[in-house]
């Protein structure tokens, strides 16, 4: 597929997808938000493709923010469709895909390029990355899931600072919050990103996928996790990759897991 806004590579089992709108800083607008969608439906359903890591272009951003001048004069029902949309379509999307979805936080995280950040399943930052929910200054609050996913990351006190304040914090103090799990310099962030998922992919896809919604299902409201769990566990064992694992660590061998 070809787009306007963004790339999409595949090698090594690894799809990445970069957000290409360097002028604009990366920021999200409504076709970009399609074509993310698009990109992470058909990376997700590719047989081959075991991570999907998703960056910005450049040095500067990974997302710094929505595009503010195609919602500045919205109306009250409108504001709530855009969010509505957008959650369903990006961000919500992303957070239950049963691919794994790093985040390579390669500069500036704003508003909603934080909020999508913190949709994938965790995030390696780069040391001069800053992030932050601005949105009060501008009158309104997060609206694709930040004020959900950050204090589900944080804790409340924290990020009721952040969204407050609309402040930024640095690399490093996204880390100690534990917002993210390492800090690198910027040319080292996608090779650890890489080394990262190469771990992952030793494992079985079959089995992260019923993880990732089994962790998920915990921050669900009206959900049990851990019955989630328990029914997720069952389901591996009907799984060519529980027979292929448990084969392997009986016989003394690596497992060759048959994949998605």
């Amino acid at each position: 597929m070809s787009y306007n806004n963004i790339l999409s590579e595949f090698e090594n089992g690894i799809t990445t997808i970069t957000i290409n709108r360097p002028k604009k800083l990366n920021a999200l607008n409504k076709e970009t938000i399609s074509e993310l969608h698009d990109a992470l439906d058909a990376a997700n359903n590719d047989a081959d493709t075991k991570v999907i890591v998703l960056t910005g272009s450049g040095e500067k951003a990974f997302v710094a923010g929505a595009d503010i001048s195609e919602f500045a004069d919205f109306s009250v029902e409108e504001g709530g469709n855009l969010a509505a949309k957008g959650q369903e379509l990006l961000f919500d999307f992303t957070e239950n895909l049963s691919t794994p979805v790093i985040a390579a936080v390669n500069g500036f995280a704003l508003g909603g390029g934080l909020e999508l950040a913190m949709s994938c399943h965790f995030r390696v930052a780069s040391s001069n990355a800053k992030m932050g929910l601005p949105e009060t200054s501008l009158g309104v609050i997060p609206g694709y899931g930040g004020t959900q996913r950050l204090p589900q990351l944080i804790g409340k006190g924290r990020a009721m600072e952040m969204v407050m304040t609309a402040g930024m914090i640095d690399a490093q103090q996204a880390l100690n919050y534990g917002l993210v799990n390492h800090v690198v310099e910027q040319a080292e962030l996608l090779p650890l990103c890489y080394k990262i998922a190469s771990k992952i992919m030793r494992n079985s896809s079959v089995a992260i996928s019923q993880a990732i919604n089994a962790i998920n299902a915990n921050y669900k409201d009206g959900i049990n996790g851990y019955d989630i769990e328990i029914e997720a566990f069952g389901n591996c064992f009907g799984t060519e990759d529980f027979k292929e694992g448990t084969t392997a660590f009986l016989e003394k061998r690596k497992a060759d897991f048959p994949g998605k």
